[in-house]
């Protein structure tokens, strides 16, 4: 707030000064005109100069009222004579500087009205000047070398008037487009935070519920024949529980405000979170041969990405397939990171789960997304032999950064 009561206050000391200047050059310009002087004394002048300058002082704070009373102390000073013949145009730039003004902050259609007004006032006055009060004055005692005329008179304020109103309005359209432009940006990132937030949520809750929904399952069909194995299906899904709510607090804790309350950031998975998603998949069922080569100067988003992928490859495997035998293989070797998930499909005899051809939606989408992010490449699809593969690289800088 201090910053720009400042600046307003710079801005107004600018005003001042433009007007004292432009007041210091008409008051020269009535004291000696191009042409014939006004017979009005003197020391006149200055407080002629003055008036007609003032309006560029107060311009900021009352634009419309300041364009009118400049309009208006030009016009009446021309009218009256108390400027000379050849200065009357100078008499007007105060006008101009508070249109300018005007054209840079109303709509186009209200400005347009003011330099009219302006222009027919300016119009007017030159006209009235020349027919009726020049003809009152005294000749020059030194003959000018361009003869004072209406013409040229009101072609100097029409220029300078349409000039100013001109350069406003490209200002303020300047000003609606950087301004429509920072929208846009701002926009465009709050749905990019949406989707990862939502990308995130895709990810934690289909690997977890996938996992929950297999060994409720199973639960299910052995309760009687095998109580061993509904409390070790229910110790699974108590612990996937659990660790899906830590992860869904650590995601929506993304969307608190700065000024809200919140704990201490939950640290992201990474590369060495992968072996418990292996551990995850085998008790769905599903028998997992990892290998991992890591890079210890690996970012903490492309582990996270990473993680993510072969997350969501498991969970489409659990779901998808069921017990099979499936292989992850992540090589990490300082320029990308390339991940690889192959499943072997169904085993003999039992028939693939529903949704199994192609595993088209979210998660595949999901995938391709966090590859692309980071200029990678990214390839799904059914394997001649049998089976599912999930192919993904993730470029990156040796400092750890993504390329």
């Amino acid at each position: 707030m201090q910053w720009a009561e400042w600046r307003f206050g710079g801005r107004d000391v600018a005003d001042a000064a433009a007007a004292v200047a432009v007041a210091l050059l008409i008051r020269y310009a009535i004291a000696d005109p191009p042409g014939p002087s006004s017979y009005w004394p003197a020391w006149s002048a200055w407080p002629t100069a003055a008036v007609v300058s003032l309006p560029i002082a107060f311009r900021r704070r009352r634009p419309w009222a300041m364009l009118a009373l400049a309009c208006a102390t030009a016009t009446a000073t021309t009218v009256i004579g108390s400027v000379g013949a050849g200065a009357i145009w100078l008499t007007f730039a105060p006008t101009v500087l508070v249109l300018y003004l005007v054209a840079a902050t109303a709509s186009i259609a209200w400005s347009a009205a003011g330099l009219a007004a302006c222009l027919s006032a300016a119009a007017a006055a030159v006209l009235t000047f020349y027919a009726q009060v020049l003809p009152g004055f005294a000749p020059a005692a030194t003959p000018s070398e361009v003869p004072p005329a209406w013409p040229v008179e009101i072609g100097m304020i029409t220029v300078l008037l349409t000039l100013a109103w001109t350069v406003g309005v490209v200002v303020r359209w300047k000003r609606e487009t950087t301004a429509r432009l920072v929208r846009h940006l701002a926009d465009s990132a709050v749905t990019d935070e949406r989707r990862r937030i939502a990308r995130e949520l895709h990810d934690v809750i289909g690997h977890s519920m996938s996992l929950i929904a297999v060994k409720a399952s199973v639960a299910n069909h052995v309760a009687d024949a095998r109580p061993q194995e509904v409390r070790a299906a229910l110790a699974v899904i108590e612990q996937t529980s659990r660790s899906t709510l830590t992860e869904i607090h650590r995601v929506l804790d993304l969307l608190r405000a700065d000024g809200d309350p919140r704990q201490d950031p939950l640290p992201a998975p990474g590369m060495a979170d992968l072996p418990e998603l292996a551990a995850h998949a085998r008790s769905a069922g599903v028998e997992v041969e990892m290998a991992v080569r890591e890079d210890p100067a690996l970012s903490p988003a492309i582990a996270m990405s990473v993680y993510r992928i072969v997350q969501q490859a498991l969970t489409n495997v659990v779901t998808h397939v069921g017990p099979t035998r499936c292989s992850v293989t992540v090589d990490v070797d300082g320029r990308e990171a390339v991940i690889e998930v192959v499943d072997d499909g169904p085993r003999p005899g039992r028939p693939p789960r529903a949704d199994r051809g192609g595993r088209s939606g979210h998660g595949l989408i999901g995938m391709r997304e966090r590859a692309r992010m980071y200029g990678g490449t990214f390839d799904a699809g059914p394997r001649p032999e049998g089976g599912f593969r999930v192919a993904a690289r993730l470029p990156y800088q040796p400092n750890g950064t993504h390329a």
